[in-house]
């Protein structure tokens, strides 16, 4: 089983990531995860390879995960800008 401390340490040690949020919303099976990453290596980088290198990174996980929702994949400045002043 594949827990969401497993998920976020993999993509924080992958990704290289300041930040990242997940939230198992399977009930604790650890079938359905919601993901948010702010990492530097998004930079200049599309939406669509953004999610390409969050499922990269969890690559080994995704043979047990069921359900994969990525909520944010932002670079530190774009997470900056959206924070409220």
């Amino acid at each position: 089983m594949t827990s969401a401390a497993d998920v976020e340490q993999k993509l924080r040690d992958k990704l290289k990531a300041a930040d990242v949020t997940v939230i198992d919303t399977s009930g604790g099976c650890g079938a359905s995860f919601d993901v948010a990453v702010v990492s530097d290596q998004f930079e200049g980088k599309r939406l669509l390879d953004r999610h390409r290198m969050i499922n990269t990174a969890l690559e080994e996980e995704m043979k047990s995960i069921h359900a994969l929702s990525i909520r944010q994949c932002w670079t530190p400045e774009q997470q900056k800008a959206k924070q409220p002043s």
